[in-house]
């Protein structure tokens, strides 16, 4: 099966599987998104091997079929043991390279890595990956003609300490960043505004949502802005855009909200990467509210077991509530949307169905947010008739819905507001009485 993109190196894709039929679809997407062109493809179905993953027969054909393509890279849609990755490489051409699927997934995220947080956590997740490795590389390089093992470099005594030093020197650095931005987090609430989290798995379409739902302010030029929310850009249909996080203000009417894109979901992580990206994730689990994301064109199986992993993940830390929004309506039908409504009920308790590429409930969505977004407090402040009272006012109605403003002797302000917006207006009209007293 032959691929006709037009990118910098060729790849084999190679799948095996328990039981059943290999599915390489998103290994392909994923190769894709790393800069790849797929020449080939190779599955087995058979029980892992312990040797060379896939039995050895296959992997002389697949040296083969790597030889017939001329490709640079074999990219196995499994995890990969040393041992494993030591014996393929003989069997394949000299120069070829191997990657599993989390070393391709972390590739792929280094490409996209802009900001320090998540240049960081790329680094993490790679030395977090070979720190197991370490030890098994020093016996087979040593047993190895060649210098160094499968081009990693040679072995080094003091590498595995090294990682570890390199490791705890990361975890330092993004912890003083995740402080920063929790300060940054709770200067937002204390102005008024509700935060709210798109959570989801990639292609779900929550950088397309954001866009629906956010207004044209950036809110902080310092995090990463996609490019699909350019008023002229497109969405675009690719794998893992999001690796930082993505800030837009969002008005609901009542009350204006900041709303959060963050780094997708995908399937079959292994915990040391999912701990690694975990930091990515703090706008989610300190949100008051998260939008859970769904595609709804998938079957039912591949949502509901989306679904109960995103729980997992989510609950681990989250204490907001969670709305379900089962997006992109416009590919299913009535009935079949509501087949998968009710099967989903355990998982997704009255979800909100949406169309972000068509526009479609949106407004709906806005409403349901409103609702699920902690409860406004009501306030009536009456204050002196001075020019320090009008920017009180000016200010409340920067951080609050005002109902009504009376201007008589005195000024009468009501309205609702969250509750540090509140006490900060007591605190304030406070001030201003004891001053005109």
């Amino acid at each position: 099966m032959t691929e006709t993109d037009t990118h910098t190196e060729s790849a084999v894709i190679v799948k095996r599987v328990d039981s059943g039929s290999a599915d390489t679809t998103e290994v392909r997407d994923l190769a894709r998104a790393a800069g790849y062109t797929v020449a080939a493809e190779v599955t087995q179905t058979r029980t892992e091997d312990p040797a060379f993953h896939v039995g050895e027969g296959k992997a002389d054909e697949l040296a083969a079929v790597v030889v017939r393509t001329d490709a640079a890279v074999v990219i196995f849609d499994n995890q990969l043991g040393p041992y494993q990755t030591y014996n393929l490489g003989n069997k394949l051409p000299e120069g070829v390279r191997i990657l599993d699927r989390f070393r391709l997934i972390l590739e792929i995220f280094g490409q996209r890595a802009q900001t320090r947080k998540a240049q960081l956590q790329v680094e993490l997740a790679e030395l977090r990956y070979e720190l197991p490795r370490a030890e098994a590389k020093a016996s087979l390089a040593k047993r190895d003609e060649r210098p160094g093992f499968m081009g990693l470099g040679e072995y080094d005594e003091s590498r595995e300490h090294d990682i570890k030093n390199q490791i705890a020197n990361i975890r330092e650095e993004l912890r003083s960043i995740e402080e920063t931005e929790q300060h940054r987090r709770e200067q937002r609430r204390e102005s008024g505004f509700d935060l709210v989290a798109l959570a989801g798995y990639t292609n779900a379409g929550k950088s397309t949502l954001l866009r629906r739902l956010a207004d044209d302010i950036d809110v902080d030029a310092n995090e990463d802005l996609h490019p699909d929310l350019d008023s002229t850009a497109e969405s675009q249909d690719r794998l893992f855009t999001t690796l930082g996080t993505t800030t837009r203000r969002a008005d609901l009417d009542r009350r204006e909200a900041l709303v959060t894109d963050t780094v997708g979901f995908i399937s079959d992580l292994p915990h040391w990467l999912v701990e690694s990206f975990k930091s990515t994730l703090d706008s989610v689990y300190r949100a008051d509210l998260v939008l859970l994301v769904v595609d709804v064109s998938e079957s039912v199986e591949e949502i509901r077991e989306k679904l109960v992993t995103s729980h997992d993940t989510l609950y681990e830390r989250n204490e907001a509530p969670i709305l379900t929004v089962l997006n992109k309506i416009d590919t299913v039908d009535d009935e079949e949307l509501q087949e998968k409504r009710e099967a989903l009920a355990a998982l997704a308790p009255n979800p909100v169905a949406v169309s972000a590429k068509e526009g479609l409930n949106i407004e709906t969505l806005r409403e349901r947010i409103d609702e699920a977004l902690p409860d406004l407090r009501r306030e009536r402040l009456v204050l002196p008739m001075t020019d320090e009272t009008m920017s009180l006012v000016s200010w409340i109605h920067d951080h609050a819905s005002v109902e009504n403003v009376d201007y008589g002797e005195q000024v009468v302000v009501e309205f609702e507001g969250r509750p540090a917006v509140v006490e900060q207006s007591r605190a304030k009209a406070g001030e201003l009485v004891e001053a005109s007293a």
